[in-house]
């Protein structure tokens, strides 16, 4: 059977590339491990049809394999998940697929929206790190999003539910997945990123990474809207411990809005002899939040340490685990994908498809919603 004549090296970056080990990538490929260690050592080479299996399980262009060197790859968005000194990793194959994604949907709405005469949106880098203060960021955005009251019901997901569409009313793309665009193979790393923001004068995006848990999206989201706002697009992780200037104001920002400093001391009680958990739930009520955003801005705040900060929030991130592996069902799979491409988005694109000015295949391309179901799609999910 003819042989590939691929270039060994290259195996050797797809598959680190994708993170994955030499036994990992051999048990994908269903090889010994001995073979395909030859096949990146260049002492055999692989049929065309196992170097094609290379390239789709390493998630690589079947044509990578035949280059004399890795591609150049751009930097997608700043990097802004450093903590202190510790450097993190590069990017993985799943973030920049899921940037790249990200971005494919973003131009194509940019181009609609000035087709359609729309004008430049008037919030999108209007604050900076010099000129204002937290505090100023987080009630202009509130006075803009229409919620400078807040409700008198309601939990923290449904407070979520509520920030989401008032964000994509203001113009802002919210986009929240839990994995690259479909692939229940390729799940997002927590521990890598929480969420990015891709500013644009037409159509700034927001994405948030749903494997973190549900108590946390929030803050996220607000943190990455703050972005927004500072016209400064990045990869956040949001952390407390973040040193980065532009990361610790999106971090103030959003418990600004969450949780106003003045009100919440107010409520808190900062008896020694009081466990403070007893009060996150009372707070979290007369908040709309999640336990998560009253213990960081119980931290923020220095009312708790990180002693007490850490273990908690662990808690919550292993809950969360726990429940989805019991969870029996999930949402609609059209009600799922709408929310990871935006309800904004979608119901453009679609209704641009349905009306023949684009086509169908690049439609599944951008949305994920095979053509067959696209119609169904249109009017079962997106009236919603």
């Amino acid at each position: 059977m003819a042989k590939a004549m691929i270039n060994p090296q290259m195996i050797r970056w797809a598959r680190e590339r994708a993170g994955l080990s030499l036994g990992e990538l051999a048990a994908k490929l269903n090889q010994p491990e001995e073979k395909l260690e030859r096949w990146e050592d260049g002492q055999e080479q692989p049929t065309f049809k196992q170097a094609q299996t290379i390239a789709h399980k390493t998630y690589q262009p079947f044509g990578y394999l035949f280059l004399q060197q890795p591609p150049k790859e751009d930097d997608l968005l700043p990097d802004l998940r450093t903590i202190g000194d510790e450097p993190v990793p590069e990017f993985s194959i799943n973030l920049r697929d899921t940037v790249h994604g990200t971005l494919a949907r973003q131009d194509w709405y940019r181009d609609y929206l000035m087709e359609q005469g729309t004008e430049q949106l008037d919030f999108v880098g209007t604050v900076s790190l010099e000129s204002h203060t937290p505090e100023q960021t987080a009630g202009t955005i509130k006075d803009r999003l229409g919620l400078t009251v807040r409700r008198a019901n309601g939990d923290f997901d449904d407070y979520l539910r509520t920030l989401i569409q008032h964000i994509e009313d203001a113009g802002v793309l919210v986009m929240r997945n839990s994995m690259v665009g479909n692939n229940t193979h390729r799940l997002l790393d927590i521990s890598e990123f929480r969420g990015f923001a891709v500013t644009d004068d037409y159509a700034p995006v927001i994405f948030i990474n749903t494997q973190d848990a549900p108590q946390a999206r929030l803050f996220t989201l607000l943190h990455e809207l703050a972005h927004i706002w500072l016209g400064q697009s990045g990869v956040s992780d949001a952390s407390p411990q973040n040193s980065r200037a532009v990361e610790r104001f999106c971090n103030k920002v959003a418990a600004e809005f969450l949780a106003p400093a003045d009100e919440f001391s107010q409520f808190w009680n900062s008896d020694p002899d009081r466990d403070w958990r007893d009060q996150v739930p009372e707070l979290a009520k007369h908040f709309h939040v999640s336990h998560w955003v009253i213990a960081r801005r119980a931290l923020e705040l220095g009312l708790i340490n990180d002693h007490a900060y850490w273990p908690y929030v662990r808690e919550i991130q292993r809950a969360f685990q726990n429940n989805k592996k019991n969870q029996d069902g999930a949402p609609p799979p059209g009600l799922l994908q709408k929310h990871r491409v935006s309800p904004r988005f979608a119901k453009a694109l679609t209704s641009e498809t349905l009306s023949g000015r684009v086509l169908y295949r690049d439609a599944w391309r951008l949305t994920g919603v095979k053509p067959a179901r696209l119609r169904q799609f249109a009017e079962k999910e997106l009236q919603r």
